[in-house]
């Protein structure tokens, strides 16, 4: 009570320097500044923050209040400071004035000013004063006291941000790296703070890197830190990649127990490293172990507040999509309370549903039913919607789940019905032929439809069973009257729901479709809608069974799984667990400008369940090995993409020589195929070809066996190329110079040189060699690129790439989508890496190409787009 007193009184005793200004009170500052009494000249400074701080402009008594620095008093001295960090930077001629007191304090016997001045010489951002700097702050890093130690390491980072080209060229990267030895722990969580920082904007290279014994003596300096240090250490760690098993597994352990610390922000870094180390474990006990202790720590931050739980909510979304098995037996945990905020009970019920099984199926419908019965209509809304999303991902539940939504349809409630209307939509997707007794309870609720994706639902219904109701011409109609009103999606619906009617119904129903058509095509400016249409009656009107194959024909079923995260991008956000990217669900570089992209998990998960169910004998639909023996007679690789010949020469430029040509590899060996032309009245003879040099050190390895042109002769021929000529970086790399000498004159031209005739046969890499240069490439020598219509299946795709030397390392189907990672060399021996991503029934294909020399990354992407989506090759044709 007596120090809440004194508080009180202390702040009653500042209040009178927030008084309204008096008139000439600046001149009245100004005399107190220099007045001899110190009580006097403090009080004086106090006014003079305070005006500050409201928003006075004071900066015209800038030199008189720093001359006050010279004091002992640590009050003043901090008042002064703050004033002068304010200021400096309109005023940085007189702030140089105050660069001898900054250096004299640096050398104060009390820690606490040394302190006071290097971290306030930090914030100055005033770049004269920044070279006066240096010297002070390279004492304060061997300081004697950790206080003065902990505070010079965080000015580093400021003082990089200021300018690092001056922290590189005074070693003050070596000096943090020095600090991470320090003996107080937190003088080594700030100079990992100061580093990772530095690191993250560096772009002159790593600037943290850790071993073995650097990273021992964090894990012990993260027992004793603060929270905040731990949080730094941790995601340090979380970027470090253990060199070997016993490592990993001791990293691991070391950091379990910071999973039951009090602060959530220290629980969700410790499970960031856990989470991309554990799945590299290769003791399969130790694994499930540690996988077992991760669930505790994400229950209890459920128990916090709101805002904590919302984003451990969205961690822990992440965290099952990786994991579904991790929280399986803590179903209750997500069971929504009646306080819970609307966004904590939307992230409930997203993870209610990525959890729920054939075994706690029976609550959570449960639970959904007692929840569509609320007032809050977006969450009666999803959880509606979460209804049907149990009968997709469940099938046993799929008749539970149907009778729910028929009793919820009952009630009339209008949101609920519209709802409800279309999630059976998508259970009809699902299971076809199976629940349709329900379509006349449905047609009830028609008329009370107004929400477009309800009405664009209940047309789909109508139309894709039209044969099975007897009315369905009339139910159509009925939506004809309001046509032009309609929204997009219902007229689109509904054209192509009165298509159907008419193509299982033909008799009677020919007016209505060509009322629709007719609407569709002349009174519709939607040009969708118009093409559709257009198409529609061409279809209808040439060749009716084809109409019927395109519009009848049998569509995939759905999967309840369409939200889940692309692989990669998980496992990039995996790696950025406790962070914003978690939160948002996207990469950081979507949002943050300048920061290095966090690096994604190398797919050592899985090639491990590649072996594991081969071992167990369950089959792929193409396991890798198919790829190697099956065609390992055929010679596959010896000829690969062959593009046609295109004019390289004009008989212009050639004056008379016109030549054409591609270039192929064939037996290990690039072509050069050719062809020349004379089109002048005269021979053309003592052909000599010469090549300048280029990037792959590409020279002709024979003779140009060309012989004397008579006029309008053409003569075929295929020069052999080595790569012992000259080496030297051209722009694009791909560009060939090239030199051709007649019996006339010297031509000259340039060329492309395909890619994919510089990737040799031996570029197929063993999966320990793949797992660790993935590692080693850094996620800014990515680019991921998305190859468009590929009508080619996975198989011939796989084909089509190893005849041109882009070999298959593994391939796996991971939440329906086909993942393929691919490795080639180039003649060079620069080696790069590919990851394929295949969606059934998509013709486009993702792909993610990684090499350490980011200047062929361009020059793939071509290659890639030019096998995939028009290239023939020689093994094909």
């Amino acid at each position: 009570f007596v120090n809440e007193i004194s508080r009180l009184t202390a702040i009653m005793s500042d209040a009178k320097y927030f008084t309204t200004a008096k008139k000439g009170e600046l001149f009245e500052l100004k005399q107190q500044l220099n007045s001899p009494k110190k009580a006097e000249k403090r009080d004086a400074v106090k006014k003079v923050i305070a005006s500050m701080t409201v928003g006075k402009d004071v900066s015209s008594l800038f030199s008189d209040v720093i001359n006050c620095m010279q004091t002992d008093n640590l009050e003043l001295k901090k008042l002064v400071y703050l004033y002068l960090m304010n200021y400096a930077k309109t005023q940085p001629d007189l702030a140089l004035m105050a660069v001898n007191t900054f250096v004299r304090d640096c050398s104060d016997p009390n820690p606490l000013i040394r302190a006071l001045a290097v971290r306030t010489m930090g914030c100055i951002r005033v770049d004269r004063i920044t070279e006066y700097l240096c010297d002070p702050l390279r004492k304060t890093l061997k300081d004697d006291d950790p206080y003065v130690r902990k505070t010079a390491a965080v000015c580093v980072a400021k003082l990089y941000d200021i300018d690092p080209e001056l922290v590189m060229e005074q070693g003050f990267i070596a000096a943090l790296t020095e600090l991470l030895s320090d003996p107080n722990p937190m003088v080594v969580a700030n100079a990992v703070a100061a580093l990772s920082e530095i690191h993250e904007y560096s772009r002159t290279g790593p600037v943290f890197d850790l071993n073995p014994g650097t990273v021992s003596k964090l894990l012990t300096a993260l027992n004793e830190c603060t929270e905040w240090g731990q949080v730094f250490i941790l995601d340090s760690l979380a970027l470090y990649d253990p060199e070997d098993d016993r490592e990993r597994q001791s990293m691991c352990e070391r950091i379990t127990p910071r999973l039951q610390h009090v602060n959530a922000a220290v629980v969700l870094s410790a499970i960031k490293v856990l989470m991309k180390n554990i799945e590299y474990l290769r003791d399969t006990d130790v694994r499930a172990s540690l996988y077992k202790k991760l669930s505790p720590p994400l229950v209890t931050l459920l128990s916090s507040e709101a805002e904590v739980q919302y984003v451990a909510l969205r961690n822990i979304n992440l965290i099952v999509q990786k994991r579904p098995d991790l929280l399986s037996h803590h179903m209750k945990v997500f069971f929504v309370k009646y306080n819970d905020p609307v966004y904590v009970k939307m992230e409930k019920l997203d993870i209610m549903i990525r959890l729920a099984t054939s075994d706690t199926i029976q609550q959570v419908l449960s639970e959904l039913k007692e929840y569509a019965t609320e007032v809050d209509v977006d969450f009666v809304r999803k959880s509606v919607r979460a209804i049907g999303r149990c009968a997709i991902k469940v099938e046993g539940s799929a008749q539970r789940c149907v009778d729910t939504l028929l009793d919820l349809i009952r009630t009339k409630v209008n949101y609920v019905v519209q709802e409800a209307i279309v999630v059976i939509k998508d259970i009809f997707r699902k299971y076809p032929n199976k629940y349709e007794s329900i379509i006349a309870t449905l047609c009830e609720n028609l008329d009370t439809l107004d929400e477009p994706e309800a009405k664009s639902a209940m047309i789909w219904i109508v139309g894709e069973y039209a044969e099975r109701i007897d009315n369905a011409d009339e139910l159509l109609e009925s939506f004809l009257d309001n046509f032009s009103e309609e929204n997009p999606q219902v007229q689109l619906q509904l054209l192509s729901a009165i298509v159907k009617l008419f193509l299982k119904r033909p008799t009677g129903t020919q007016e209505l479709v060509q009322r629709v058509l007719g609407l569709a095509t002349q009174e519709s400016d939607n040009p969708d809608l118009r093409d559709r249409g257009y198409i529609y009656w061409r279809l209808l009107l040439t060749d009716p069974a084809a109409a019927k194959a395109v519009v009848l024909c049998e569509r995939p079923l759905i999967s309840e799984e369409t939200d889940l995260l692309e692989p990669s991008l998980l496992d990039e956000l995996i790696c950025h667990i406790s962070s914003l990217a978690s939160v948002f669900h996207k990469p950081p570089n979507t949002f943050i400008d300048g920061r290095v992209p966090g690096r994604r998990i190398a797919p050592a998960a899985l090639f491990e369940e590649e072996v594991e169910e081969g071992e167990e004998g369950v089959s792929h639909a193409a396991p890798v090995d198919l790829l190697g023996d099956a065609f390992s007679d055929s010679k596959i690789s010896t000829s690969g993409f062959v593009q046609p010949k295109t004019l390289w020469l004009d008989s212009t430029a050639g004056k008379g020589l016109e030549i054409h040509g591609t270039m192929a590899r064939r037996q290990g060996q690039i072509y050069m195929d050719m062809t020349f032309t004379n089109t002048i009245a005269q021979a053309l003879g003592d052909f000599v070809i010469h090549f300048d040099k280029n990037s792959f050190g590409l020279a002709p390895a024979a003779g140009l066996a060309v012989p004397t042109l008579a006029p309008s002769v053409s003569h075929d021929t295929s020069l052999p190329l080595n790569n012992l000529g000259a080496v030297n970086k051209t722009d694009p790399l791909s560009k060939l110079q090239i030199a051709v000498t007649t019996s006339a004159d010297v031509v000259y031209f340039s060329i492309l040189v395909p890619f994919h005739v510089l990737l040799i046969e031996d570029g197929k890499l063993e999966r320990g060699e793949y797992l660790r240069l993935w590692k080693e490439i850094e996620d800014s020598q990515e680019s991921i690129i998305s190859v468009h219509g590929v009508t080619l299946s996975t198989d011939d795709v796989m084909k089509r790439l190893e005849a041109s030397n882009i070999f298959l390392i593994a391939r796996r189907t991971v939440n329906e989508q086909e993942l393929c990672y691919m490795s080639f060399k180039f003649i060079n021996n620069i080696v790069a890496l590919a990851e394929l991503t295949f969606t059934p029934g998509s013709t486009t294909i993702k792909v993610a190409i990684r090499s350490k020399f980011i200047d062929v990354i361009r020059g793939l992407q071509d290659t890639f787009e030019t096998l995939l989506s028009g290239g023939t090759s020689a093994t094909e044709c």
